[in-house]
């Protein structure tokens, strides 16, 4: 049987009155789909609404099955269990309930025929490559694992239970490199409806077909990522020769209605000196006069409206070349001197490690194995059971992996001027608009936001700063970001002339944002350090 999901003029906007699109229409049908769009474009919130977790405020949405959703903040929710991330918390009751005597019809209906639960639920985490120690891994809660653990989980939870439909909301946030080839191996034996949402080219590489929500507008295009690319670039530039067209007939068009005017005015001239002159009678004159006058006006008119089509031709031609904004990441002017010690740890006995100057070094390592943890020792929010912090210069900016240092019920403005409580509001408004957060979307709650909208909050409460930061401490700064404003970032840390750790999977913005040493975290081992 073939499952869809079908949405019919679909309109949202949040509390606030903010739009997030209005009359829109999709369609999603068995295979893979790859949703993608520019952060705040609303791919977060369509999941919702197709997941229930939302409410639309008009339109309608069918779904044909029921549905397995991940959601892109799963990593916030710090007090859920993994019993509960797998869904299996309703049958674990049950199950207990029934270890203790209990005979209710209600805990054998519950439990139906997944007496095995538990079993299944740990070989589908194995398979996830997720490996939980403790007396009941089931039971911890999401604040003890990892982010990518967290994620894993989470696709583990929906692969046992096999919907119909599922939705990702993007899974590969903050996965390591062997968990993402599992995550792709998953992706292309999936089955049902899949409809996931990344900005991860490589996971798009793996789907049947890309659907683009642009505009309010969701658009379907055949293939995978690179077919996209290919189709939206011969679309490019066909769309910039038909504006190159149109500008040309433009000009033609200013230029004849320029030559007109003169005809016309040459022939007023001829008509006064025969009326001066005398030469034919009055009244014979004035019809003349009349008719050309008429004549005249008629070919003003006719000029003056191929001129309007040229330019409304211009118009529709422009709109279909993109020109989409983009953030500008303006880090402080920081400049560390060369040999100065910005960051010093002692691991496994007398064993340093010490960032010296502007360097770059990158923290990688399995999901799991602690890198999230080092990097909060860094800046004082805890311990690592592996190293010590001996030395850190002051000044240290932290962006985390969970971006759980802002305040969902507060705006966008108040979260940013906690880090500069002396900086003007509207100087703190001037650096959000380089961030594309600008009027009423600065005073909006935090927790309405896309997940590349909140992590743009978190990094300019990081960069606008009062006292700029002479170390940038930086967990997985890539994930939520759309493709334009990942770039922007890797543009503005190659210029950043103060010092940087990374946490990150993604070895092509590593060696773009110019990293010269790699230092290892392992579960169980010491910290090590090795060239890139």
């Amino acid at each position: 049987m073939s499952h869809t999901v079908v949405a019919a003029g679909l309109a949202f906007a949040w509390p606030d009155g903010a739009s997030v699109f209005s009359g829109l229409d999709a369609c999603f049908g068995p295979g893979r789909t790859g949703l993608i769009g520019r952060n705040g474009s609303g791919k977060s919130t369509l999941l919702r609404l197709i997941a229930g977790r939302l409410a639309p405020a008009s339109g309608t949405l069918a779904v044909d099955g029921d549905i397995g959703y991940l959601d892109q903040r799963i990593t916030l929710d710090t007090g859920r269990t993994v019993a509960g991330l797998l869904g299996i918390e309703p049958v674990r009751a049950a199950l207990r309930a029934v270890e203790r005597g209990e005979t209710d019809q209600a805990h054998f209906d519950a439990i139906g025929s997944d007496w095995d639960i538990e079993e299944r639920a740990l070989a589908r985490l194995t398979r996830f490559g997720v490996d939980l120690d403790g007396p009941d891994p089931l039971d911890r809660t999401v604040g003890t694992l990892s982010g990518g653990e967290a994620v894993l989980v989470g696709l583990a939870g929906i692969a046992l239970r096999r919907p119909a439909v599922t939705l990702l909301d993007e899974p590969t946030d903050s996965l390591d490199r062997r968990a993402r080839e599992r995550l792709f191996a998953a992706v292309d034996s999936w089955p049902g409806v899949l409809v996931v949402a990344d900005h991860d080219r490589e996971l798009l590489e793996h789907v049947d077909r890309i659907a683009e929500l642009r505009d309010g507008e969701l658009r379907t295009w055949g293939g995978n990522y690179t077919a996209y690319a290919e189709q939206l670039a011969a679309e490019q530039e066909a769309a910039r020769r038909t504006v190159r067209a149109a500008e040309a007939d433009l000009r033609r068009e200013k230029r004849q209605l320029a030559e007109a005017h003169v005809k016309l005015a040459r022939r007023v001239r001829f008509g006064n000196k025969k009326t001066e002159t005398k030469r034919e009678p009055k009244v014979i004159m004035n019809q003349r006069k009349r008719e050309a006058q008429v004549a005249a006006g008629k070919h003003r008119i006719m000029h003056e409206e191929k001129l309007a089509e040229a330019g409304e031709q211009l118009v529709r031609a422009e709109a279909a070349v993109r020109d989409d904004a983009v953030i500008r990441v303006d880090l402080p002017g920081t400049e560390v001197p060369a040999g100065q010690d910005v960051l010093e740890l002692r691991t496994g006995g007398d064993r340093r490690l010490v960032l010296r100057g502007p360097e770059r070094v990158a923290l990688t390592g399995p999901n799991g194995a602690g890198k999230t943890t080092l990097l909060r020792a860094v800046v004082g929010l805890g311990e690592h059971p592996g190293a010590e912090v001996v030395h850190v210069v002051d000044r240290v900016g932290y962006l985390p992996q969970r971006l759980d240092v802002l305040d969902d019920d507060r705006s966008v403005l108040d979260n940013v001027r906690d880090a500069a409580p002396g900086t003007d509001p509207q100087r703190i408004r001037a650096g959000l608009a380089r961030f594309l957060l600008r009027g009423e979307r600065v005073d909006q709650r935090v927790g309405g936001l896309s997940g590349g909208e909140r992590f743009r909050v978190a990094l300019a409460r990081v960069l606008l700063a009062e006292r700029p930061p002479r170390l940038l401490v930086l967990d997985e700064p890539t994930n939520h970001l759309d493709l334009d404003s990942r770039l922007r970032l890797t543009e503005a840390l190659v210029g950043y002339r103060g010092a940087l750790l990374v946490a990150g999977h993604d070895p092509v913005f590593l060696r773009e944002i110019g990293v010269t040493r790699r230092w290892e975290v392992r579960r169980g081992r010491p910290l090590w350090e090795e060239p890139v």
